[in-house]
């Protein structure tokens, strides 16, 4: 392809790239995206294996883990994940996207094989750390190499086929884990293993597939690296569009080098960035007391303490995991038409109210009968509420709230809250789940929301309808934080 000069129009005295047009590009960008995704696809399978795994991992002849080795064998993955993300952006920033994945797919694989041949609870946890690191990475890698190839106008959608691969991963483990232990579960006990193995084969496709993946252009372009950068956007790019794109990847490279971030001194110094920084830490931390991982780890327990055979709640669990996976669908179509913090209080009120409701079923509904289906009702109520309501809408509230000099931090702190939150509940809940029971569990669920949803209601500003300029405005004056239950 050309490139050569192309006449392109102004526009309030920026360039306006050629539009995008019909053409093999678009292939090639649906292969990168479903090759890259597969890190997606991975974070969700690794996270919610352990859901329908356990029970057989718990058994004498097996691992013979306890409470509270179940808590640690969860956890350990999670507080890795936490690591991964904060280190694997920065891994990236240095020996490139491409790379990065390759190690990736390297620490998947790996992982797989250590846990899948575990004799005991330490060399399993030392797998699933191993694991974390590669989840923790893909959480942060993966999206940036999507969104740094991807023509601006598509951005938006090719970035979120990484989300929906995580929920499908999600939704892949549990089904898969309903057909191997229901059909191999009781003659062969050790199916746990072959759970965990499933996942060799996404990582295997993904360590291979990385060969045909190009390396970010706007990675090359800020090492200096035009040529490549080039030649990689005009096979991803429209005729004529490659060499207009790299100039203004080049601008924004040279303004952001000139760009001097604040220091965490300058940060907590100013009042209202410190509000910010609590804000959003809040939110991470609130979306995790949900609840939403007691089902997304710990749901064939649940639903067992529910009344389900663990037959019948691995295949129960598959109910939970495909409303996952529509609410999903949906939040990301309706994030731009509703308030954001009338979202968050919908949220919060609807899980708390369904929390006192299971809390309510699974005290005062006799044993067997509509018990274990009343209850698993509302579970899914619960799931969907969420994913409808608090997924969606947390990601991209912490992505708008913080001002440019300090988002990277404001971002990262509040992403380490939310995956350290995610840890510590994880490690715990099937101790405490033993321990008070299901109804009292999520009576504590119910509380920690209602506390969310004042915290909400009293602090969390709208930020819908303001552009990332007039928010940072806002911030710097306290301005936001006046208007914070508009």
């Amino acid at each position: 392809m050309s490139h050569g000069p192309t006449t392109t129009a102004t526009q309030g005295g920026a360039v306006k790239l050629p539009p995008l047009t019909p053409g093999p590009y678009r292939a090639r960008l649906t292969v990168v995206a479903l090759i890259a995704t597969l890190g997606g696809l991975l974070f969700g399978y690794d996270t919610s294996v352990m859901n329908g795994a356990m029970s057989f991992m718990e058994q004498p002849d097996q691992l013979n883990l306890t409470s509270g080795g179940i808590g640690i064998a969860v956890s350990s993955l999670l507080f890795a994940s936490a690591v991964g993300a904060l280190t694997g952006g920065r891994i990236s920033d240095r020996i490139g996207r491409k790379t990065t994945i390759t190690i990736m797919a390297t620490l998947f694989i790996a992982g797989v094989a250590v846990v899948a041949t575990a004799p005991n609870l330490l060399v399993l946890a030392i797998g699933r750390v191993i694991l974390g690191l590669a989840v923790g990475s893909a959480s942060v890698v993966v999206p940036v190499y999507l969104a740094e190839l991807a023509p601006y106008e598509i951005r938006g959608s090719l970035a979120g086929r990484n989300e929906m691969m995580i929920v499908t991963g999600q939704l892949l483990a549990i089904i898969m884990n309903a057909i191997i232990g229901n059909v191999w579960g009781e003659q062969y006990p050790w199916v746990w293993r072959v759970m965990f193995t499933l996942a060799a084969i996404p990582a295997i496709l993904l360590l291979l597939g990385v060969t045909r993946l190009p390396e970010s252009p706007r990675w090359l372009a800020d090492k200096g690296r035009e040529e490549e950068a080039l030649a990689i956007l005009d096979s991803l790019r429209p005729e004529g569009r490659a060499k207009p794109e790299l100039d203004e990847i080049q601008a924004a490279s040279q303004e952001e080098a000139s760009r001097v971030n604040m220091s965490i001194s300058e940060i907590f110094s100013n009042r209202n960035l410190v509000r910010i920084v609590l804000i959003g830490c809040g939110i991470g931390f609130f979306q995790q007391t949900t609840g939403i991982n007691s089902i997304l780890y710990y749901g064939e327990r649940v639903l067992e303490q529910s009344g389900f055979s663990r037959g019948g709640a691995l295949i129960a669990n598959i109910a939970p995991a495909t409303i996952s996976v529509i609410a999903a669908i949906i939040a990301l179509q309706m994030m731009d038409r509703f308030s954001r913090r009338k979202t968050f209080l919908w949220g919060y009120g609807l899980v708390a109210v369904t929390h006192v409701l299971i809390a309510s079923a699974a005290t005062f509904l006799p044993e067997g009968g509509i018990r274990p289906f009343v209850l698993l009702a509302l579970i899914v109520f619960f799931v969907g509420s969420m994913q409808l309501c608090l997924n969606v809408a947390t990601w991209v509230t912490l992505s708008e709230i913080f001002p440019l000099k300090m988002r990277a931090f404001g971002m990262g702190l509040s992403v380490f809250v939310l995956w350290m939150t995610n840890s510590f509940l994880s490690l715990v809940f099937d101790s405490v789940l033993a321990a008070v029971g299901l109804s009292m569990s999520f009576i504590g669920f119910a509380i920690l929301n209602a506390v969310a949803f004042t915290f909400f209601f009293l602090f969390v500003p709208e930020t819908k309808g303001r552009t990332l300029e007039q928010l940072e405005e806002d911030v710097m004056s306290g301005e936001l934080f006046n208007r914070s239950r508009g």
